[in-house]
């Protein structure tokens, strides 16, 4: 398992009964996770001091209970900084088990030693964005929500990228990749982070089980000849590690060689030492 265990303004505290005690920053949320099938005693004062609680209604979705909690804060992770506020089903603008995949990013940037051009596909607040820009690619920032692409440009003004060469766009990305083919526009580096259910702009349906893998293959076709990884991340329960990795493995290795690797992806609970799941990874990256 890939593990974000490097952070410092953010922390899974305890997990029981279908939620998780989190500490973003100065304050406590307590939020429901499906992964989280046990019950456990709720020993930690944090559960009772907690400064917002989303509840999850038995009709689908819910709401929040606050205490105390500011209508935005931020959090830093290394040299990034994020906005947070909470907001429509229990989210509040960040995965931060995503931190492992942006060091593996930046670590893969870095390294090129030479100029990377990125694609970031349902790029949501930007995380992987910023992490990106940071360490020196240019990228292009496409997600289908207005107002989430306005979040990533005020997280990337926070994190010190104002200027740095990131093209904000608001997009169907399906549709965004089939201009990038007819334009013939390449990428040397590709992330995506599918919602398992979603609509474009215009009403564009997306189911992920049935539109995954031929998006893939559809991607594929604007990687560069040097193409030097691609990312995939999944929280949909039927794609696993290994459905990620055959993926990456029968549309982009026949095409451009290189090395598969996948795995889920969690986040250290601090009460007990250990692993909070958290979705999956699939990453492609060249061996040249």
């Amino acid at each position: 398992m890939w593990i974000s265990d490097d952070w410092k303004d953010y922390e899974v505290i305890d997990t029981s009964n279908g939620e998780k005690l989190e500490r973003w920053g100065s304050y406590l949320l307590v939020r429901p996770d499906p992964q989280v099938i046990w019950n456990t005693p709720k020993d930690n004062p944090g559960w009772q001091t907690r400064n917002g609680h989303y509840h999850r209604s038995a009709k689908g979705g819910g709401e929040w209970e606050f205490f105390n909690l500011p209508d935005e804060w931020s959090i830093q992770y290394k040299e990034l900084t994020f906005n947070l506020k909470p907001f429509s089903f229990k989210h509040t603008g960040l995965f931060p088990e995503q931190a492992v995949n942006w060091d593996w990013i930046s670590s893969k940037i870095k390294n090129a030693g030479r100029p990377v051009k990125v694609l970031n596909l349902f790029a949501y607040t930007g995380g992987a964005t910023l992490a990106a820009a940071k360490a020196g690619a240019s990228v292009t920032h496409v997600d289908a929500s207005k107002g989430m692409v306005t979040w990533a440009k005020e997280n990337a003004v926070a994190s010190g990228l104002a200027d740095a060469p990131i093209r904000w766009l608001v997009d169907d990305c399906v549709k965004f990749v089939e201009r990038e083919i007819r334009r013939g526009n390449v990428y040397d580096a590709i992330i995506m982070d599918p919602p398992s259910y979603g609509r474009g702009p215009k009403g564009e349906i997306w189911k992920i089980e049935e539109s995954i893998f031929p998006f893939l293959e559809l991607t594929s076709k604007i990687l560069s000849k040097n193409a030097l990884f691609f990312l995939i991340n999944s929280y949909t329960t039927g794609l696993q590690p290994a459905v990620l990795s055959y993926m990456l493995n029968t549309v982009i290795v026949p095409e451009f060689g290189g090395q598969v690797q996948a795995s889920e992806i969690g986040l250290p609970v601090s009460s007990n030492s250990l692993i909070l799941p958290c979705g999956a990874s699939g990453r492609w990256q060249s061996l040249s």
